[in-house]
Order: C-alpha cells, then sequence, then structure tokens
C-alpha cells in the first residue's frame, strides 16, 4: 500500500501570503492602516494580526465550553512555543510570526501575554454572574493585555528609539480598547458581560441588570448617558498619548499609525455625536471614510518615503 504523502510546511513567502489574507479578511479598522506600510513591515504586522485572530477565535468559540475553550488555547500555545523553539511546524501563521518576531526583535514575552489577554474572559466568573470589573484599575490591566501589548509588538515592527515610546504605545491600546468597550456595551451585555466598571455604574446609578436585560435596541437613559460619557471622555485622554506617540515612530511608518489612530478616534467621535447610544445601532465608521483615510495615509507615505 502506497504511504500517503508528506506535507511540505509552507514557505515564509506563503505564510505571509496566508497571514495577509486572514488580515485582509477580519481586520476591518486595523488593515487600512497595514496598507500605509512598507512591505516587510506590513508582512510582519499581518502576522500578529493573524496569531491575535487565532488566540482570539479559541477564546470566543462559544461552541465549546470554557474549560474546552481552555484546552484548545493551551494545546494551540504548546505547538507555538514548540515552533520558537525551532521544532518543525506545519502552521503557516506560526512560521510567520517566528520570523517577524526574530527580524524586529519583539519579546516572546510580549505574545504569552497577548495569550494571556485573551483567557481573561474564560476565566470563571463568580457562581454563574457575569463578567465583570469591579475597578477601571481591573480593566486597565484587561486592556493592558489585550490591547497595549498588541501596541508594544507594534512599535517593534514600526521602529523607535526613544524609551518614551512604550508607556505611549501602551496607552494608546488603552484608548483604542476603551472605543471597542463603548461600541459593544450591547453585544456584550448579550455575552453576559459588561467591562464598565461596576464602581463607574454605582457612581452614575446604573444597574449591571439594566445593561444586562434590556429590550433590544432601548435607547440609553439619561444616567447611562453620562455613564457612557465620562467612559469616552477617559478615551479621549489617552487619545492625547497616541497624538504624542506619532513622531517618536520611524518616519515610514508613521502614515500608518496616523491611519489607524484616525479611524479609532473617529469611531470615539461618532459615538459621541450619536449620543451615547450604543443600543439601538452598533456605531462603525463607513468604508467611504476609511479610504479616504487611507488615501491620505498613502500620500504621507509617499512623501515620507521621497524625502527619507
Amino acid at each position: 500500500m502506497t504511504p500517503a504523502p508528506t506535507l511540505l510546511p509552507p514557505t515564509l513567502d506563503e505564510a505571509y501570503a496566508i497571514c495577509r489574507s486572514i488580515a485582509k479578511r477580519e481586520a476591518k479598522n486595523f488593515y487600512y492602516s497595514f496598507v500605509a506600510l512598507p512591505v516587510p513591515r506590513r508582512n510582519a504586522i499581518c502576522a500578529i494580526y493573524a496569531f491575535m485572530r487565532k488566540a482570539d477565535d479559541l477564546a470566543d468559540d462559544e461552541s465549546m465550553s470554557r474549560e474546552e475553550r481552555r484546552v484548545q488555547l493551551d494545546a494551540w500555545l504548546a505547538g507555538w512555543r514548540s515552533a520558537c523553539a525551532g521544532e518543525g511546524t506545519n502552521d503557516p501563521v506560526f512560521l510567520a510570526v517566528r520570523d517577524a518576531t526574530e527580524r524586529f526583535s519583539i519579546p516572546l514575552s510580549l505574545l504569552d501575554e497577548l495569550v494571556a489577554g485573551t483567557t481573561m474572559d474564560l476565566n470563571p466568573a463568580a457562581g454563574n454572574g457575569p463578567d465583570t470589573y469591579a475597578t477601571f484599575a481591573d480593566l486597565y490591566r484587561y486592556c493592558y493585555l489585550v490591547a497595549s501589548v498588541v501596541g508594544l509588538v507594534c512599535i517593534r515592527i514600526f521602529g523607535y528609539q526613544d524609551p518614551r515610546a512604550e508607556k505611549l504605545a501602551e496607552e494608546t491600546g488603552i484608548a483604542f480598547q476603551l472605543t471597542n468597550i463603548l461600541r459593544d456595551v450591547a453585544e456584550d451585555a448579550e455575552r453576559n458581560r459588561v467591562y464598565l466598571p461596576l464602581d463607574d455604574l454605582a457612581a452614575h446609578n446604573v444597574s449591571l441588570d439594566a445593561l444586562l436585560h434590556r429590550a433590544p435596541g432601548t435607547p440609553p437613559t439619561a444616567d447611562e448617558r453620562a455613564l457612557l460619557a465620562d467612559v469616552a471622555q477617559r478615551a479621549e485622554n489617552y487619545y492625547r498619548s497616541a497624538q504624542a506617540l506619532l513622531p517618536l515612530i520611524d518616519r515610514e511608518s508613521r502614515p500608518a499609525l496616523w491611519v489607524l489612530v484616525t479611524i479609532y478616534h473617529g469611531l470615539l467621535k461618532r459615538i459621541g455625536r450619536a449620543d451615547y447610544d450604543v443600543f439601538s445601532s452598533r456605531a462603525s465608521m463607513p468604508s467611504f471614510e476609511k479610504l479616504g483615510i487611507l488615501a491620505v495615509g498613502l500620500t504621507r507615505m509617499f512623501w515620507a518615503r521621497l524625502f527619507a
């Protein structure tokens, strides 16, 4: 009987191509900024995104119990660590990320933290209650792991010399994640999750039950609008760090970061213009607006290369 042929691992070019296709299909806001990067940096960012996407998908797969998802994530992470140790792998994402971490001197500890962030949502809630965060300090830790760590990886790909860039990248990630949290309040509540800190709810006389159990599309009360406005202001404060970060990034990477910051900050502004009604519809930026921002970013990239 003829043995089945052994599948060869993808080449590095093929691995990066697969990561680019994942990013293009899934990244939405992120992908518009990736396009404004030089190809080697774009490949690396797409590889990191594909790694992050896989971890998120495993953590969020509600067809499995939390315990089963943890087992799947642990097995996947073991495969990644084996690949990092130089063992053979056919996983194109592992191949691309391993190359990117070596090429751009990305500490593997940052990727461990990124995966740790995805597993926070798998921690069992008290009893059968909802997933919540008591204080903003608790929420900050979550935001750091799922968003700031991404920023700390990205700036190594973007390139920087000034060590101040690291704290600014951390705080830029907080701004992005708070924007995501505001946008997804209704969707998260359907999944029995409330990321708005409980002490903020109490300060605004908003009950946890009001967020978790409401008729679909019910607009926010005055107290809920005030709560959401305060969270938005906190995010707005962190966007100042994003503006301070831009000039510290390598010139040829600044347009990409500018595109990303402009899109995310624009989403926060849209939520404000809707008077913080994140329940009637999910805030999003139309594609034509993103393409307009990308066009400006590509123009900036052209001039950055011209005068490099």
